[in-house]
């Protein structure tokens, strides 16, 4: 019965596909769709991304996303509409990834600023990366509780401010503000330890 009804779903054209996804919500249509899409979802993937993991991954996103954006649109020609789902979903991919390229740097340049100091540069000792990480760890106790949070979401779970603002549903100026203090109270913390240590 299964084989009979997945035959008869191999028959129907896209936009019957479409028709009756909408109608019945079997998931089934859209994985005939994408079954019949699967080399151009996947080719206009490798177009934009370049990276064969990043597109089998992005392939799949795309396969969940379809499932909410058929029910969502009006569609006249399915392939065209799907080639330029998949062309803006790679666009979007690309410029978070960017972001992300950007987040990364930023992290380490700020953790670079926050680590090193005028003493850590002169220091020649072997435990001196030891002791920027004990600066670090007990200057992070001392922040209050939202910036903590956001700081070690931030920089050490690598997260960007719209999945933070998700994660605690502090608004983005929120999370934008702890992240500032939180890195200036670090730095201040850090660099009186580290002078401090430099006096003895």
């Amino acid at each position: 019965m299964l084989r009979m009804y997945a035959t008869e779903l191999h028959t129907l054209d896209d936009l019957q596909l479409v028709a009756r996804y909408k109608q019945t919500g079997d998931n089934n249509c859209v994985g005939v769709l994408f079954q019949r899409y699967t080399h151009l979802v996947f080719g206009v993937c490798m177009k934009y991304l370049k990276d064969e993991d990043d597109s089998k991954d992005a392939s799949m996103q795309l396969f969940e996303k379809l499932l909410t954006d058929l029910k969502k649109h009006e569609i006249q020609q399915f392939k065209a509409w799907l080639h330029m789902v998949c062309k803006n979903f790679c666009l979007m991919q690309l410029r978070s990834g960017s972001a992300k390229l950007k987040h990364n740097k930023a992290m380490q340049q700020d953790l670079g600023a926050l680590m090193e100091t005028d003493l850590n540069a002169h220091l020649v000792h072997e435990n001196t990366k030891e002791i920027q990480l004990t600066h670090m760890e007990e200057c992070m106790k001392g922040l209050n509780e939202e910036q903590r949070l956001c700081v070690e979401l931030f920089y050490l779970q690598e997260k960007s401010y719209s999945e933070i603002t998700e994660t605690t549903s502090f608004s983005m100026n929120n999370v934008k503000s702890y992240i500032q203090n939180g890195k200036r109270n670090l730095k201040i913390c850090i660099e009186s330890r580290s002078s401090v240590l430099q006096q003895k």
